[in-house]
């Protein structure tokens, strides 16, 4: 957690974006970590977490972080939780909470309150077009041998 916390001041002397760091360690070794960078990079999913996470999965090779353990400087965003339940570490450890991002300017909540609204109801303007056009796409990969599921 040292670690995380220290890439988390690491990103600011860095200009590279928010205070948040992360480390993925595996059989007690860290084998990635990163820090923010959504400013220096502009790409809003350069988080920590994300940054980390990607680093490890090319490490190893692996979309799955099997036997990884995640510690971040802040409870993960809901982009960062989304891709930390796709990737299936063992365990997260987290530093700091949302609220404590809240604080500073790093308010997460109304992502949270928009992902219990219908589509018709979120800040955004969601609209279903081409669904049948989509559909043969889904139906050749649920028909494709040798698929890795995930």
């Amino acid at each position: 957690m040292r670690r995380a916390i220290a890439l988390a001041l690491e990103g600011i002397d860095a200009n590279a974006g928010g205070p948040f760091g992360a480390v993925i360690v595996k059989n007690g070794k860290i084998i990635a970590e990163g820090y923010n960078q959504v400013t220096s990079q502009n790409d809003p999913t350069a988080h920590a977490e994300v940054t980390a996470i990607r680093k490890a999965c090319e490490k190893l090779g692996s979309f799955q972080l099997e036997g990884c353990i995640i510690y971040t400087s802040c409870e993960p965003c809901p982009m960062c939780l989304g891709a930390i339940y796709w990737a299936r570490p063992q365990k997260v450890f987290y530093a700091l909470h949302r609220e404590d991002a809240a604080k500073i300017g790093f308010d997460d909540q109304y992502i949270y309150d928009e992902l219990g609204k219908t589509m018709d109801m979120r800040q955004i303007n969601f609209e279903n077009i081409s669904r049948d056009e989509a559909l043969p796409v889904f139906e050749a990969w649920s028909q494709k041998e040798g698929k890795t599921d995930y």
